[in-house]
């Protein structure tokens, strides 16, 4: 796999681990001001390539390497850029996407609207898009201030008008049809593990919920290990 570009014609950035399982792609999005080299995303792609299934990791556009600003970066742009993905795998291939924080948010957003991506999991999903805005932006201005005082990540009107507009993903759960897994770390302060929760009592479909005792947000070297057994064996159940 050599570049792709979203709608707007920006390169994104991504990195391919190859596997054995030619029909089957697992791809992974990170989360609000995060990128593909994320600890997190680095070890899963990494454990499981090691079990034989290709995984690409991708910087939404505006984040990490990929072309683009970061200010105009949103989950429904990210939602753009995960169709663009999309765009470039063959039919026979199934997606599997496993999504983290707001990259869960994408996630599902996606699935609910576009079949081709087959399978998803999320970690740390935010469901309530709204209220996360409200609850971590309170006291900053949109167009002025910055995400948790971090100079190179503004907060935008558009980043806030975007996640308020979609209020939550739940309608977008209620709509699924691929297989769900879901994973939150129960000491998560910035998307509480109520948010998977609401999320998997909404699903009809095939789901699985996963909660990891003194995990965080970011989830840490500990839990990696029971992160990547739990996903592997929900492949192997539902696509191998």
């Amino acid at each position: 796999m050599s570049t792709i570009q979203n709608s707007s014609g920006e390169t994104l950035d991504i990195t391919f681990h190859p596997g054995v399982k030619k029909s089957i792609l697992v791809v992974l999005g990170h989360g609000l001001t995060g990128n593909k080299d994320r600890p997190l995303l680095i070890a899963i792609a990494e454990a499981l390539s090691a079990r034989d299934l290709p995984c690409l990791r991708i910087s939404f556009s505006g984040n990490g390497g990929s072309e683009g600003s970061f200010r105009d970066s949103c989950i429904s742009k990210g939602i753009g850029d995960l169709q663009s993905v999309l765009d470039t795998v063959p039919d026979d291939v199934s997606v599997i996407y496993i999504g983290h924080s707001m990259g869960g948010a994408i996630g599902v957003l996606t699935a609910a609207r576009d079949n081709r991506l087959r399978g998803l999991v999320t970690l740390s999903g935010m469901v309530h898009t709204a209220d996360f805005v409200r609850r971590e932006f309170r006291d900053v201005t949109p167009g002025e201030g910055n995400m948790w005082d971090e100079p190179d990540h503004p907060l935008t009107k558009n980043f806030v008008n975007d996640l308020t507009q979609i209020v939550s993903t739940l309608d977008a759960a209620k709509n699924l049809t691929q297989p769900w897994l879901l994973i939150h770390g129960l000491e998560d302060d910035i998307i509480p593990a109520q948010d998977s929760r609401d999320a998997y009592a909404v699903a009809t479909t095939r789901k699985q919920i996963l909660e990891i005792p003194e995990a965080d947000h970011a989830f840490d070297a500990r839990s990696y290990p029971q992160i990547v057994e739990t996903i592997d064996g929900w492949i192997k159940a539902n696509f191998v």
